[in-house]
């Protein structure tokens, strides 16, 4: 049996239940009004990562759920925090402008005490992954270019741009999955999953620069979500449907952790859409 040597490091997570979840628009490809969301099975798939995240030592909150925003189970589309400080959401489409406060005065409420509200577009850790060196960012669908610039001065740290050219993959997190945010180190050391069909040639490029040892998923585990994933330094959840990089992760010293959400799926979201990451200060 294979031992793995990777630490696994308490993370926070703020989660919303799909009270009021269904699919009554399509704003992506995965969302067919026509295909009805069994909303029982939906919350028990919900329920079911909540509960892993805190098997596994993690600490969970719960946004309340509005019954206006259908979407706000994706709790990762309404903000990004790194050090404790938090850039809002500001959504692309009508249908979920109003989540955004809803997410904002949560924040402000649990003690979160630099909330800025963005002055361009972006759908949160929907577009943003988080290393120690820099913000990985997604463009072409849904976020505005000019939330990168937003985001460095906020953050102060490097924002690297990457365009999204297929519309399956519309967010950045339903194409890239940070495995390790490395130690912040000049040059990085972090560690990512990543489908390189979703992407541009030139940002292709810019990953293989970036992430020369990075896991490459096929066709298959993309469309399966597969890098739509969460990595606490040792387990990745992930769909149990993309089979192929279970062992890939083993062979890295992870350990996969499958979970049936496809429910949500529906949505167009998996394990990461619906785990927004409160990093402290």
């Amino acid at each position: 049996m294979r031992i793995s040597r990777r630490c696994a490091t308490p993370r926070r997570y703020l989660m919303c239940p799909p009270t009021y979840f269904r699919v009554s628009y399509s704003i992506n490809p995965w969302m067919n009004p026509d295909k009805p969301v069994d909303l029982g099975l939906a919350h028990a798939q919900w329920e079911d990562l909540r509960d892993r995240y805190r098997a596994l030592g993690h600490t969970v909150e719960e946004l309340p759920p509005h019954p206006g925003f259908p979407d706000m189970v994706f709790a990762a589309n309404g903000a990004t925090v790194v050090d404790g400080r938090v850039l809002g959401a500001r959504f692309a489409f009508a249908e979920r402008h109003g989540e955004a406060a809803v997410h904002a005065a949560w924040y402000r409420d649990h003690g979160f005490t630099a909330v800025r509200e963005p002055q361009h577009v972006n759908e949160g850790e929907g577009d943003f992954a988080v290393t120690a060196s820099w913000l990985l960012a997604g463009r072409g669908f849904r976020s505005s270019p000019l939330s990168h610039a937003e985001a460095q001065e906020y953050f102060a740290r490097p924002v690297i741009g990457l365009d999204l050219v297929d519309p399956r993959y519309y967010h950045l997190d339903t194409a890239l999955c940070v495995l390790d945010p490395g130690d912040g180190e000049p040059g990085g050391s972090a560690e990512v999953m990543y489908y390189p069909g979703a992407f541009s040639a030139g940002s292709r490029a810019v990953l293989a620069r970036l992430f020369p040892d990075a896991l490459i998923a096929g066709p298959a585990d993309a469309a399966a979500f597969g890098l739509n994933a969460v990595s606490d330094g040792r387990h990745v959840l992930l769909p149990q449907a993309a089979v192929g990089l279970f062992e890939p992760l083993r062979e890295r010293g992870y350990e996969p952790v499958g979970m049936d959400l496809t429910e949500l799926l529906k949505g167009g979201g998996s394990v990461k859409c619906v785990s927004a990451e409160l990093r402290p200060g």
